[in-house]
């Protein structure tokens, strides 16, 4: 099976998402589907063998809208968007041309003469031409036997279009039953003017919520410098590399492709990826990634990934597969929408019969209005977007953060968590023994070199994070003899005939004339005299503490595990700020804690490296791997948090409980708008003199689409 993300086009409201998502769940081959009307994308999971993409188009073309399956279909489906937006503008502006003049006619001539009503349908044409796409959609639903937003338009505005015509040409049908010959092509114009205004406003928003998967996209360039077999160097798109390929990077410049540095180096700056804020070091062999920046150092690199197989574009897909999912909440709208339409249809044509039947046809005009009425108010649009709009915002600037969130479902569960599981090592701590601290006493620096020699030879796990300490000290190995190991305990060598030794405070003991009282992790001696102490352990990251912090004040209560010693888990536990820990654990037993949690009632986030900890990440109501670049566990954990800055945790559950409230507020709006507006438009009101036109419906159902969607961008 294979997963693909798709862009849409041709879609005009939430009816129109569920037609596309239906029509190709029903394909053979296609296992799930599922539509963003707000991203305008198709998820896809499908057996390539059973059904080609090619297929899945022929049969969305064939209900009436396309797909973009080309190679480059992101940048295709943006183009696409913003060719349909200048159209779009530029037909709202011909409409509003030939409206407002059709409105100022009307309000001039209450009962138009048939001359000035001729007049006002001359001006209407050219409204219905630059409106004819809510026609064509309109009835390409209905051909395909369903209805959707269009539909209603297309109906409220022919009929009010047809009955005007009627009366323009055969007036005396209406004075020999007694009535004035009333035109209603103000309605028809205002209607398609209105809604063509909420469809070219909601098309902007609809930009800036995609805001930050084009961010992303622009980081990667298209060109990169490939270096040929005789060393000259050629501009060629990046599609055009193969892993091996050598490129050149200059100083500045965006590197192109995820590859390995064969010759030169330089600083990176790496923060768009990864939010680390300093510049990386990168010399031969180190492994940079494409749409890191470049400094001012030159240098060249194997490609070892280019295109969508990059680190940034695996981030891409995966923001973009996590906005097109969707919340379980949108179940419910989902079932709302698909019968909506047919139920507002209905409704108009009872508005209709009800007003003949208690006022009498001497009411007509206001049976027809209220009737056009209901068609017009009524918005399947902003129950459609309340939920994915809320979700393409709030994981996209999630994504900005540097937290990438896998699905919605994740997103709407992480609000819920009152119970964060932090493994010790490499969560709360650096997952690196480090040197904190020191005690240098004279001789040492004569002799330096001789310990990093033995730290060198040493396979002691300290051993690796002092003999760097020591290089960033600028220091060199000695030659070095007589290496020898004492397990439990340390090492001893020879240099220039004299003896020394490196280890424990036991070791210590018995090469020292005089006992050491301080208890320091490792000791560095000349036969019987201290030449220096050093401090090294797992720290404490410097965040860590703050998060610790920051998510007591979201509510949720805290615990580590670690598989250290009491010791060393009570430290960190203290520093961090942490009251509830548990150490000597194995996989099995983080796992049965999670469980305990659960059965108390709590919502559990557990926090790991997402591959030791895999049980217990598996176990959790929400997991979160922590990670640098390409070590991140992105196809593990439903949260990645992609530095190793702990905030970002309460930062995610943060934008989570924002994101659910927008949500709610978006579906409070939505089914509020048309519980209270459907009745008014029908005329519930016009005992107490308030009768909702046409025209007026049309700007209210505009407006209702539109506030969706700004609600949402408060998330950004």
């Amino acid at each position: 099976m294979e997963k693909q993300v798709i862009p849409v086009l041709e879609m005009s409201c939430a009816v129109c998402a569920a037609t596309v998502e239906k029509t190709v769940r029903e394909l053979a081959g296609v296992d799930e589907a599922t539509v963003n009307f707000s991203a305008n994308t198709l998820q896809v999971l499908y057996d390539p063998e059973k059904i080609s993409l090619k297929d899945m188009q022929a049969a969305v073309r064939a209900a009436g809208y396309d797909l973009v399956i080309s190679e480059n279909a992101e940048a295709d489906a943006l183009d696409a968007e913003r060719h349909h937006y200048r159209d779009l503008k530029r037909r709202t502006i011909g409409v509003w041309c030939f409206a407002l003049p059709v409105m100022v006619l009307s309000m001039i001539f209450h009962s138009p003469t048939p001359l000035v009503a001729w007049g006002l349908m001359a001006l209407t044409l050219p409204v219905l031409y630059w409106g004819r796409s809510f026609y064509l959609s309109g009835w390409k639903a209905i051909r395909q036997g369903r209805a959707n937003m269009d539909t209603l338009v297309m109906l409220s505005t022919a009929v009010s279009f047809l009955f005007s015509l009627f009366s323009t040409i055969y007036p005396r049908f209406w004075v020999d039953m007694g009535l004035v010959p009333h035109v209603y092509y103000e309605a028809v114009a205002m209607i398609i003017a209105f809604v063509l205004s909420g469809k070219l406003l909601e098309a902007r928003a609809k930009q800036s919520t995609s805001a930050s998967i084009r961010s992303l996209m622009e980081l990667q360039p298209t060109t990169a410098r490939l270096v040929d077999q005789d060393g000259e160097e050629r501009d060629v798109p990046v599609a055009l590399l193969r892993p091996g390929d050598k490129v050149a990077v200059r100083p500045g410049e965006k590197i192109p492709v995820d590859g390995v540095v064969l010759d030169g180096g330089s600083y990176v700056d790496e923060s768009m990826i990864s939010g680390e804020s300093e510049a990386v070091s990168k010399q031969p062999g180190d492994k940079v990634l494409a749409g890191t920046l470049n400094q001012r150092g030159a240098f060249f690199l194997r490609v070892e990934a280019s295109g969508s197989d990059t680190v940034l574009s695996r981030m891409v897909r995966m923001v973009r597969e996590a906005q097109g999912s969707k919340a379980p909440v949108q179940g419910v709208v989902d079932k709302v929408s698909a019968v909506f339409v047919p139920t507002v249809i209905v409704l108009s044509l009872l508005t209709f019969v009800i007003w003949i039947a208690v006022a009498g046809w001497s009411m007509f005009s206001y049976a027809l209005l209220s009737a056009v009425s209901v068609l017009v108010i009524a918005c399947p649009c902003a129950l459609g977007l309340a939920t994915p709009t809320a979700l393409t915002v709030g994981i996209g600037k999630g994504a900005q953060q540097h937290i990438l969130i896998k699905d919605a479902f994740a997103l709407e569960n992480m609000c819920r968590v009152n119970a964060v599981v932090l493994d010790k090592t490499g969560t709360l701590t650096e997952g690196a023994p480090q040197v904190v601290g020191e005690e240098l006493y004279p001789g040492f620096e004569t002799y330096a070199s001789v310990l990093l020699a033995a730290e060198m030879r040493s396979e002691h796990p300290l051993a690796s994070s002092l003999a760097e300490h020591l290089r960033q000290k600028g220091f060199v190995p000695a030659d070095i003899s007589a290496f020898e190991s004492l397990t439990g305990k340390g090492v001893v060598c020879e240099y220039a005939a004299s003896r020394f030794w490196v280890g424990n405070k036991e070791l210590a003991d018995e090469r020292l004339a005089v006992a050491s009282s301080d208890t320091y992790t490792v000791y560095f001696g000349k036969e019987d005299k201290l030449l220096a102490t050093f401090e090294v352990k797992d720290a404490l990251k410097a965040t860590s503490r703050e998060a610790v912090e920051q998510l007591k004040r979201c509510g949720a209560e805290v615990y580590m595990l670690t598989g250290d010693k009491e010791s060393a888990a009570s430290e960190i536990a203290r520093e961090a700020g942490i009251e509830h820990y548990r150490w000597g654990v194995l996989p099995d037993d983080k796992e049965q804690f999670v469980v305990e949690l659960q059965r108390q009632g709590k919502c559990v986030a557990m926090v790991g490296d997402g591959i030791n900890d895999s049980q217990a990440l598996a176990r959790a109501d929400v997991s979160v791997a922590m990670g640098r670049g390409t070590d991140v566990a992105m196809d593990v954990a439903m949260v990645t948090l992609m530095n190793s800055d702990l905030t970002l945790l309460p930062r995610a559950i943060a934008l989570s409980r924002k994101t659910v409230r927008i949500i709610r507020e978006n579906l409070f709006w939505a089914f509020g708008y048309n519980v209270v507006c459907i009745p008014i438009a029908a005329g519930v009101l016009f005992p107490v003199g308030v009768l909702l036109t046409p025209m007026w419906a049309s700007a209210a159902m505009a407006f209702s689409s539109v506030s969706v969607i700004l609600n949402s961008l408060r998330l950004r």
